[in-house]
């Protein structure tokens, strides 16, 4: 039990200087301009969805203040 405490105390100390290293991802101009032609893709996506969205309230808010009109009444 000793022997495996003794083991695991000394790799603990190896493997956090292991991982204190900067990560590079040698990512090319070609990954970035693919990667924001995606998030492009997906801004054209939701802007409609959006909008429908806002006019459903708008719709559903116009309703309500009706309602509300013609229950004051």
């Amino acid at each position: 039990m000793k022997a495996l405490a003794a083991i695991i105390a000394t790799l603990a100390p190896a493997t956090a200087f292991a991982a204190s290293n900067l990560h590079e991802d040698n990512s090319g101009i070609f990954v970035w301009l693919f990667l924001g032609f995606c998030a492009l893709i997906v801004v054209v996506q939701v802007m409609p969805a959006v909008i429908l969205m806002m006019g459903f309230a708008k719709g559903l808010s116009a309703k309500m203040t009706k309602a509300e009109v013609v229950a004051s009444k």
